[in-house]
């Protein structure tokens, strides 16, 4: 019988329309003269546009990268470094670590850092934001329990207090809008079925540093060769993202909340504020540990993922998770199932027949 995914967070599934977008890809370096690498230079120059339009932007605020973590980086690190070193750059405890890691860094190099708590639902405040406050990072929605962010509300008060924001937008933009106003935005390809690639938005008249240095490619904000396949993927899945997510978003609700409904009756604490995605069903056990579930559910035909990661040979508790308050025994028992654009209510049935099955047998003690 054929598999169940229930991990569209964690990576979604390749989008139709991207391998379509894949199948006549010219060969080209677009930054030859030649008659192939000018192929290459138009279908990069369709992509820029195509990923421009979608995303309400002009075509040269948008930059392609490898990753959602190089977008990140490629953000943070350059604005952070054209900024006085004495301006706070904040985040909020449950960011993604891309976010998280990229601070910490640049404190240590000397700048200002605030690392603010967030609530109960992984929810940040806005109020942290103060007169010092010269750089803010945000997401969009979070990545592990899918709580959306007051975004509205940052871009507003750091741009009142004469602060740049930067949006993570990695989780998040297949189901929601995002916010005008920001100055910078970044994105991940394999979030959104491009299953390659990222971009950052940068506002026109906000300046950046680069991160890697070379060539003038992508406006001299990333030097390297630039891969047309992976900004052709990205700009054809957020494409499809934008102008079918109002559709999708009903679906991934109604099946999420039968997710949510059974992960309670099951004994789980439901993690995530009443304003979140709406594919998200995420929970945490007291008395299980998320690697036993996610080997019990792979076996029995279920991809799902946990907050907790398994590296070195020890079981890592989630930060998000530990940032809310949870207890260490809860953030080691965390259990996110995430539907996406093709899950279809028959797998929604047949995934909460397994997962009761699995779940209701002996709880392994964390």
């Amino acid at each position: 019988m054929k598999r169940i995914f229930l991990d569209d967070a964690g990576g979604a599934p390749i989008l139709p329309e991207v391998a379509a977008a894949l199948r006549d890809l010219p060969d080209g370096n677009p930054s030859s003269p030649h008659t192939e690498g000018r192929a290459a230079r138009a279908a990069l120059d369709r992509a820029r546009d195509l990923a421009a339009q979608a995303l309400g932007a002009g075509r040269t605020e948008i930059t392609f990268t490898a990753s959602g973590t190089e977008a990140v980086n490629l953000a943070l690190f350059g604005a952070a470094r054209r900024l006085p070193k004495s301006g706070t750059i904040l985040t909020w405890a449950a960011e993604h670590q891309a976010v998280l890691g990229a601070v910490r860094r640049l404190q240590a190099e000397g700048h200002r850092a605030e690392i603010a708590p967030v609530d109960h639902t992984a929810r940040a405040d806005a109020e942290a934001i103060g007169p010092s406050t010269a750089l803010v990072s945000i997401g969009l929605a979070n990545n592990e329990v899918g709580t959306l962010q007051p975004v509205r509300e940052v871009i507003d008060r750091a741009h009142e207090r004469g602060a740049l924001v930067h949006v993570d937008a990695c989780a998040g933009p297949r189901w929601i809008p995002i916010p005008d106003g920001a100055d910078l935005v970044s994105f991940s390809g394999h979030k959104v079925g491009a299953g390659r690639g990222g971009a950052l938005y940068v506002r026109d008249g906000v300046r950046i540093d680069p991160v890697l240095y070379g060539g003038p490619q992508e406006w001299g904000r990333r030097a390297g060769h630039e891969d047309v396949a992976s900004a052709l993927a990205f700009a054809s899945a957020i494409s499809v993202c934008v102008s079918a997510r109002d559709g999708r978003a009903i679906a991934a609700h109604r099946q999420s909340t039968a997710l949510r409904s059974l992960l309670a009756e099951l004994g789980g604490e439901l993690t995530g504020a009443v304003e979140r995605l709406p594919n998200f069903a995420s929970c945490a056990f007291d008395d299980r540990k998320g690697e036993d579930m996610l080997l019990a559910l792979d076996i029995a035909g279920v991809a799902a993922s946990s907050g907790s990661a398994c590296a070195s040979g020890s079981l890592d508790p989630s930060h998000v998770l530990l940032a809310m308050g949870l207890s260490l025994n809860a953030a080691l028992g965390s259990l996110r199932l995430t539907t996406g654009y093709a899950t279809t209510d028959e797998e929604i049935a047949r995934a909460r027949d397994i997962i009761s099955s699995v779940l209701t047998r002996s709880p392994a003690r964390a």
